[in-house]
């Protein structure tokens, strides 16, 4: 036993390495610590001198600005780095003081930090040993003394992070919850806060009501209201009109669009959310630890924090892009002359939406995909009915295309193996959106492989005491599931301790807004071929509707996909008119294990395009009668007219 060394100690940089167990027995744990103790820390500042006379110059000349923030760190906080490390040695000590000699951290600091680090594991380290030298039989090992004694080489290690942490946490808060981003997200985690009498701060950089309110949901919403006005026009014939007409200047269209984000703003206004308690604030955030985030050169401590920082248009590098002056979602709101060839990058929701939107308003739209479809989320009759509706409209949708270069008004793309050359006048680029990081990953914040901070089924970051929702959180990046998670991310941040809730991503519903919407909610065929579900189809025309004929808007149908043999609903796809209201029964059904049986015995008013869905659920019976059942039915009836 008396060649156990020291050198189990957490640092190989104890010049007692050498000494054997049987000294500690002779110097007892006292006199040991104290020995071990200054001799360790002497090694190590020899090392850290070492370093930094070898090597500190030439690190710093080579790779300056790499260093820059790492020195300014160090400058700032470098001390209590330098403390947590000794203390929960994360890395080897040896290599701690070789990379600190490369810092600007003063020697004389190096020493007493590292003095008093180390000190607490010395003391356990060497407690251990001295146990250990004073054993003189196998029986003593089972001893309480050398039990204790490993066992404090267990948990020391958490006992010392747990202490770190206690040094780290504010002692005093500022506020119970800060709130970066004053979108869906950030509103609704802010309003659920105020409302049960915590204290938050809500910070926006920008404008309040975020994406949807400014750039999003709300301005498209009301550019594609006035286009479906102009559409009826078009479509006077049907209605029994002879000719209608409209004069309109395209400013006036973009000005009512604007009219309408004033109208609503109140809703996500400064005043309101003060009037409800919370303090709101603009600036830029930034996140400076786990309690505490920086705001107009104010710190702003807190118990938690919950990032709603939103996305943005995702810009591909696409050469000669960024010289052509291309538009975005978040910039086609500024235009007050209408382009002549307007140019759509990308054929998900928000190209598509905004394709029929300028078509209808006058322009020639040239919609490039690179996929075989437009819509690919959508299974592909989904696609085709709207691909036909836009080409009955004038818009050239041309799949396949991959978009190479933009030279001067010149989108050149690949298809076929062949260049293609395409001129607009405006080109405007929806190919989805990425999420705004704000450089968290530097906080030590982990990021998914899609570029959006990663959360666990409570909204909470890798880091406890901060949380993310919306669309910097994904997977879904709507208004509603922002908000849907902001409940999640509020109430498990301000109540977790007690009670936590796993976010219900189970029915999730959306609509892309064209003409005719198309809504969805739960798995289409392609999903769920994709993932290996069995299911069933039933499919209801809604040409068939007498309200859809009524309106003239009979096209679209009501599919859902049902568990074989049973009415359980697994998923919903409406392609039609107001298709995002129809869908709501649905959604609600899903929510609440309602089957298509107890949608078909609900009671719908007649006429409206609400009956789809219980016709729909008629279908389904219909293809599920028990035919021996009926046959014995028809033969008892047959017996009754002969009775």
């Amino acid at each position: 036993m008396d060649t156990i060394l020291v050198s189990s100690l957490p640092s190989s940089d104890f010049l007692l390495s050498s000494l054997s167990v049987q000294s500690f027995g002779a110097f007892g744990v006292v006199t040991g610590t104290i020995l071990v103790s200054f001799a360790s820390t002497i090694g190590a500042s020899l090392a850290f001198l070492v370093s930094r006379y070898l090597f500190k110059d030439l690190i710093q000349s080579r790779f300056t600005q790499q260093l820059a923030s790492i020195n300014e760190g160090v400058k700032k906080d470098g001390a209590f780095y330098l403390f947590a490390l000794r203390l929960v040695p994360a890395f080897p000590f040896f290599i701690i003081n070789l990379v600190m000699g490369l810092t600007p951290i003063k020697t004389w600091t190096f020493y007493w930090v590292s003095q008093v680090g180390m000190f607490a594991g010395t003391i356990v380290y060497v407690n251990a040993g001295t146990q250990i030298a004073q054993l003189d039989s196998l029986a003593g090992i089972v001893s309480p003394e050398i039990i204790l004694s490993f066992a404090l080489l267990g948990v020391f290690p958490l006992i010392a992070k747990k202490f770190i942490e206690y040094l780290k946490k504010p002692k005093h808060f500022d506020t119970n919850l800060v709130v970066i981003g004053a979108g869906a997200g950030g509103l609704v985690s802010s309003y659920i806060a105020a409302a049960v009498k915590a204290k938050v701060t809500l910070i926006e950089k920008h404008k309040m009501g975020g994406d949807c309110l400014n750039t999003g949901c709300v301005p498209s919403k009301a550019l594609l209201r006035s286009a479906k006005m102009l559409s009826y026009m078009k479509r006077a014939s049907e209605y029994g009109f002879k000719n209608a007409s409209v004069e309109f200047e395209f400013a006036e269209v973009m000005e009512r669009v604007q009219r309408v984000i004033k109208q609503i703003e109140p809703h996500d206004s400064v005043e309101r959310y003060s009037k409800l308690g919370v303090d709101c604030i603009q600036g830029e955030a930034t996140i400076t630890s786990p309690y505490t985030v920086e705001v107009n050169g104010k710190q702003i401590t807190t118990r938690n924090i919950i990032i709603a920082s939103g996305g943005r248009p995702f810009v591909p590098p696409i050469p000669g892009l960024e010289e052509s002056g291309y538009l975005t979602s978040d910039t086609i709101w500024n235009l007050r002359t209408l382009p002549k060839t307007l140019v759509i990058l990308g054929g998900g929701p928000i190209g598509c939406e905004l394709a029929q939107a300028f078509a209808r308003l006058g322009s020639k739209v040239i919609q490039i995909q690179r996929a075989k479809h437009i819509m690919v989320r959508e299974d592909t009759e989904v696609s085709e009915i709207i691909e036909a509706k836009f080409a009955k409209e004038g818009i050239k949708v041309l799949t396949s295309h991959k978009a190479l270069r933009v030279e001067e008004k010149q989108l050149i793309c690949e298809h076929e193996g062949k260049e293609v050359s395409i001129a607009f006048d405006e080109i405007l680029v929806a190919v989805g959106r990425a999420a705004n990081t704000m450089g968290l990953e530097k906080l030590g914040i982990k990021l998914t492989a899609r570029g959006t901070v990663a959360v666990d089924q409570y909204m909470r970051t890798n880091i406890p005491t901060i949380y993310a929702c919306g669309d910097v959180a994904g997977p879904y990046q709507f208004t509603h599931t922002a908000a849907h998670q902001a409940w999640y991310a509020a109430v498990n941040a301000l109540f977790g301790k007690f009670k936590k809730f796993k976010v219900d991503y189970s029915v999730i519903p959306w609509t892309t807004f064209t003409d005719p919407e198309v809504a969805r909610v739960g798995l289409n065929e392609q999903d769920a071929k994709r993932q290996g579900i069995k299911y069933e189809v039933t499919k209801y025309g809604i040409d068939d509707l007498d309200r859809a004929i009524a309106d003239e808007e009979a096209h679209g149908f009501v599919k859902v996909l049902t568990k074989p043999g049973k009415d359980k609903i697994l998923g919903v796809t409406i392609v039609g008119h107001h298709a995002g209201d129809l869908i709501a029964e649905y959604i609600q059904a899903m929510k609440w294990g309602i089957g298509l049986n107890k949608v078909l015995g609900t009671i719908h008013i007649y006429p409206t395009l609400t009956e789809a869905n219980k016709y729909a659920a008629g279908e389904w019976k219909r293809a599920h009668t028990p035919a021996k059942v009926l046959k014995w039915v028809e033969k008892y009836h047959a017996w009754q007219r002969n009775a």
